[in-house]
């Protein structure tokens, strides 16, 4: 059994303990998250996170296990933009908050099997054309200068979201959530809940993050253990991340344009590599680390100064 295998071997079992014990605290049905129980669950994920990269520096390397943090952190920084169009969504089908843990499992899980396909994709096209990822790196530079300049002022309108028209058009939809069910039957005709639609909306939504995130990461490390785990990691840890951050989104304003300049960063690093110049994976990681903590110290202290309704309850 190799080395990879053994990691692998860990990693499943790590998760499976670990999925036990957070749908022990967070996934029944009917259950509010409160706000500290939703910080218990963050440090949880994240000290679990952390605590696969000790494991990956003793058995796979330093390298390894820095390229594994630097894909972790852009993963979980970039799941903060899925939060805040998480809650727009919860928002525009007015879900009952008792239904936001089952719903958010549900919608990530789904979501999860998704990034694990077009990761399985991704891996295999750059093993036969390795030149998809100079395409990759001038996909991250646009898109960090594209979020760099756009606000979370300019609110998406879901009616007009092409995943919601399309469920509206072929399949009945009805606003009776009927305790947290899929289903509805009214005259003998089967209706499809707003809380399907909702699961069907986080999916698809994380898909489209997913767009920009598994280049990024295919432009820290090529290496699928890398790829696969951070990936898990950090969408897993986005449940508990919704209930700790939805009433304080505001107050990480600037953390946009600190993921943007990452974005351009690592796509330019990758871009970098045609004249064959390769930045060592420390200096990648000191330059996600320094960005990311830099944009949410300066998110704070603007939000500090000019509070915003929403961010008294923080």
């Amino acid at each position: 059994m190799n080395s990879q295998l053994i990691t692998f071997l860990v990693f499943g079992i790590v998760l499976i303990v670990a999925l036990v014990i957070d749908l022990g605290l967070l996934s029944k049905k009917s259950t509010t998250i409160s706000i500290r129980k939703a910080l218990y669950q963050t440090i949880f994920w994240v000290l679990l996170a952390l605590g696969f990269f000790l494991f990956l520096w003793f058995q796979d390397g330093h390298i390894v296990a820095l390229e594994y943090l630097s894909a972790y952190l852009m993963e979980w920084s970039l799941s903060i933009d899925n939060i805040f169009v998480f809650i727009l969504i919860f928002s525009f089908f007015g879900v009952k908050e008792r239904y936001y843990a089952r719903v958010l499992l549900i919608g990530i899980l789904m979501a999860i099997g998704l990034r694990i396909a077009f990761i399985a994709i991704g891996i295999e096209l750059i093993k036969r054309f390795y030149w998809l990822l100079y395409v990759f790196g001038a996909i991250l530079v646009y898109t960090g200068v594209k979020m760099f300049t756009t606000r979370h002022d300019d609110e998406p309108n879901l009616e007009e979201n092409k995943i919601y028209m399309f469920i509206k058009r072929f399949l009945p939809l009805t606003a009776d959530d009927d305790k947290g069910s899929f289903t509805l039957k009214i005259e003998n005709k089967r209706y499809y809940t707003n809380i399907f639609a909702v699961v069907i909306m986080l999916a698809s939504t994380d898909i489209l993050f997913a767009l920009d995130s598994i280049p990024a990461v295919f432009a820290i490390s090529q290496n699928p253990l890398v790829i696969y785990t951070s990936n898990i990691f950090a969408v897993l840890g986005l449940r508990s991340l919704f209930f700790l951050l939805r009433g304080a989104i505001n107050r990480f304003g600037y953390l946009q344009q600190g993921i943007a300049l990452v974005l351009m960063f690592i796509g330019l690093k990758m871009l970098a590599e045609i004249l064959h110049f390769d930045l060592p994976i420390y200096i990648s990681l000191a330059v996600i680390v320094l960005t990311l903590i830099g944009s949410i110290i300066y998110s704070i202290i603007k939000s500090r100064r000019n509070p915003k309704p929403q961010d008294q309850t923080f």
